[in-house]
């Protein structure tokens, strides 16, 4: 498995950090966000160290999108949640944060004020 290891996502998902897991799969974690926007905030990573959304193996597309779903109806099953974003932020010029690719999955309840796009 490809990994980078300084990377605190490569790290988590090595068990070297603790953190709230959601979900996790074969190739894929979804975690509690540690500066979430919204309650319920998840953060759907791959376990290898991509950087991008364009660096995963086409191979890997089916399941990264089965498992956003996964997460995705498990956070529609809480109280409260109406909807949800889903984020990817891609490069410095995105507001990638981390550089390992992740999928911001957002809760969202009506009024509650959140705005996932910049100057909205």
């Amino acid at each position: 498995m490809g990994s980078d290891k300084g990377c605190i996502f490569c790290k988590i998902a090595r068990g070297e950090m603790e953190t709230e897991k959601v979900a996790e799969s074969d190739s894929f974690l979804a975690i509690k966000d540690t500066h979430p926007v919204a309650e319920g905030h998840v953060l759907v990573m791959p376990k290898q160290h991509w950087v991008t959304l364009l660096d995963i193996p086409d191979t890997y597309g089916k399941e990264l999108v089965w498992f956003t779903k996964k997460v995705s109806e498990k956070l529609l099953e809480e109280k409260g949640v109406e909807g949800f974003n889903v984020v990817m932020n891609n490069l410095e010029a995105a507001d990638q944060v981390v550089p390992h690719a992740h999928i911001h999955v957002i809760p969202r309840r009506e009024g509650d004020g959140v705005s996932v796009l910049s100057g909205q």
